[in-house]
C-alpha cells in the first residue's frame, strides 16, 4: 500500500491523500474503497483502470497492518547520495495486482532508467573521473531499495537473467519473503466481524496481491505440529481459493536463489503474529512459530516488525540487520536510512551504537472519546521509557502518556482521543523512537479491536502471563 493510486479516467486520488483523517471515513462510514477492489475485467488480466502515479507523500493506514509512513526521509537520503539526481528514480505500482505482474513493470522500468542514466551527461562526467581517479572504466550497475512487498517485486524481476546481470545491489527493508499470517487475519476478518475490519475483508478478498502475502511456511498448528496452509482453509475463511491456489503454487518454496549483493533489513522486537489456529471457519493468532526439537516440534516467539515475522523477512544464506522498528515505519527509520544510503555509496554496513529493544503492542483502532493503552516490551522499567501521541493532521503532539506496571506487564495509558489518525512514538534512548499508527473512530463498541495477537497463547501462556 505504499504507492498512491489514482482512477486512470478521471485522475480522482483513490489511495494515498493528504489529509490523513481520510482514513477514517473510509474504514468505517465512507463507500472509498469500493474503488479499490478489482472488477471482472481486471481479474481477467485486463488492467488499467487504476494508476499507480508515485510513492506515497503522506501517512497511510489499514486495519490489521495498522500503519504506513511515507518515504519521503528515505527518498531525500538516498537523492543526497547519488552522484546527480537523474541517477534515482522511484517505482510506483499497484499493490492490488499479482507480484508476477507488477515485476514485470519493475523489470521494464529497472531498464529503461539504467539506459536513461548511462545517456545522461552527468553519468559521462562522472565515470571520466572515477576512470581518473579509480583506474576503473565500470559501466555504473543498478542499486534496488525496497520496502516491503517492493522486495517481492525486486526478487520476482531478478529472475530475469538480464536484469539479475544489471544489479549490483539489493536493499530490502521488511520484506516478506515467506509470506507473513496477518495476511490470513485479512482474509478470514469477514464473518460476524464489525467495522473496520469488515470493510478491509471485503477489500482484501478481491485483490491477488493481498494472497501474494500468505505465508508459505508451516504456519498452521495441528496439534502439537504445523502444516502449511492450503487453498482450502482460505475458502473456509471466506477467501478466494482460486486465487489463493494461484498465489501459494506459484511461492510454494519460497524465493528459490539469493538477491544479488542482498543487504537486508528485519524488523524487530514487536509483538507479531507468526502462526495460526484454523478451525472449521475460525481463526485464532499465535505470537510463535514451530521448530524441529527431539523427535517433535517446539514452539518459539521470534518476534518480528508487528506483521512480517522475523525470519520470513530474512532470506538465506546471507545475514540481517535488526531494527527495533514497525513493519509501515522501518522504511523511515534512521537505522534502515543509514544502510540504504551505505548500500549506495559502498560503505561498510555494521551495527550501530544505541541499539534499542524496546517494542510496542498497540490496538489498530481505538473507541473516540476513551482512554487506550499500549503494551511495552524491551524495557525493564517504567521509567526506562518515553511515550509521545502525534496526531498525524497535524504533525502535533497531543499526548504523552503515563507508563506504569500493571498485572505484571508495563503499559502506557493513552489520554482519549478525538476521531483522526495518530502515531504512538516510545522512546528507550535508542536512535530512533519505535512507531505506530492506530485509528481513533466513533464506532459501536464490538467495532473496536485490540491488536489481534494481543491475547494469543504462547505455549499456552498468555504475553501478561509470561510477563508474571
Amino acid at each position: 500500500m505504499g504507492s498512491e493510486l489514482v482512477d486512470a479516467t478521471t485522475g480522482h486520488i483513490l489511495w494515498g491523500l493528504s489529509d490523513p483523517r481520510w482514513y477514517v471515513s473510509a474504514w468505517t462510514s465512507g463507500t472509498s474503497l469500493a474503488a479499490l477492489r478489482l472488477t471482472p475485467e481486471e481479474r481477467s488480466g485486463r488492467y488499467g483502470r487504476v494508476r499507480a502515479t508515485r510513492l506515497i507523500r503522506f501517512p497511510a493506514f489499514a486495519p490489521v497492518l495498522a500503519g504506513l509512513s511515507p518515504y519521503d526521509r528515505l527518498r531525500k537520503a538516498l537523492r543526497a547520495v547519488v552522484w546527480h539526481p537523474a541517477a534515482m528514480a522511484e517505482f510506483a505500482y499497484d499493490w492490488r495486482l499479482p507480484i508476477v505482474h507488477n515485476a514485470g513493470l519493475l523489470a521494464k522500468f529497472a531498464h529503461r532508467h539504467l539506459e536513461s542514466w548511462h545517456a545522461h551527461p552527468a553519468y559521462a562526467e562522472g565515470r571520466a573521473r572515477r576512470h581518473a581517479s579509480e583506474k576503473t572504466d565500470t559501466p555504473a550497475r543498478l542499486t534496488l531499495v525496497a520496502h516491503s512487498m517492493g522486495g517481492l517485486l525486486a526478487w520476482q524481476a531478478c529472475l530475469n537473467a538480464d536484469l539479475a546481470g544489471q544489479v549490483r545491489t539489493t536493499v530490502t527493508l521488511g520484506t516478506p519473503f515467506f509470506g507473513a499470517p496477518k495476511a490470513v487475519l485479512m482474509l478470514g476478518s469477514g464473518r460476524g466481524v464489525a467495522l473496520p475490519r469488515g470493510r478491509l475483508h471485503r477489500l482484501a478478498v478481491t485483490l491477488p496481491g493481498i494472497y501474494d502475502l500468505l505465508p508459505t511456511y508451516r504456519c498452521v498448528t495441528d496439534g502439537t505440529t504445523a502444516r502449511r496452509l492450503t487453498p482450502s482453509d482460505v475458502a473456509d475463511l471466506g477467501g478466494d481459493p482460486e486465487l489463493a491456489a494461484d498465489s501459494l503454487a506459484m511461492r510454494q518454496y519460497g524465493p528459490s536463489r539469493p538477491l544479488m549483493g542482498h543487504v537486508q533489513v528485519v524488523g524487530m522486537h514487536q509483538p507479531t503474529v507468526q502462526s495460526v489456529t484454523l478451525d472449521r471457519g475460525s481463526l485464532a493468532t499465535h505470537q510463535f512459530t514451530y521448530r524441529p526439537f527431539l523427535d517433535g516440534m517446539t514452539c518459539v516467539d521470534v518476534g518480528g516488525d508487528g506483521t512480517v515475522p522475523r525470519e520470513s523477512a530474512q532470506l538465506p544464506p546471507g545475514p540481517a540487520i535488526p531494527v527495533a522498528q514497525s513493519h509501515g515505519a522501518v522504511a523511515a527509520a534512521a537505522e534502515a536510512v543509514l544502510v540504504a544510503q551505505d548500500a549506495v555509496t559502498d560503505q561498510h554496513i555494521g551495527p550501530w551504537l544505541g541499539e534499542t529493544r524496546i517494542g510496542l503492542d498497540v490496538p489498530d483502532v481505538v473507541q473516540a472519546g476513551c482512554p487506550f493503552q499500549v503494551g511495552v516490551t524491551g524495557v525493564e522499567l517504567p521509567t526506562d521509557v518515553r511515550c509521545a501521541v502525534i496526531d498525524l493532521s497535524s504533525g502535533l503532539q497531543v499526548d504523552a502518556p503515563s507508563v506504569q506496571w500493571r498485572d505484571g506487564a508495563i503499559v502506557a495509558t493513552g489520554r482519549p482521543l478525538p476521531p483522526g489518525l495518530y502515531q504512538v512514538q516510545a522512546n528507550s534512548g535508542g536512535m530512533s523512537p519505535v512507531t505506530h499508527m492506530l485509528l481513533s473512530a466513533d464506532l459501536p463498541q464490538r467495532s473496536v479491536h485490540q491488536p489481534p495477537d494481543s491475547t494469543s497463547e504462547v505455549c499456552g501462556t498468555t504475553r501478561h502471563e509470561r510477563a508474571r
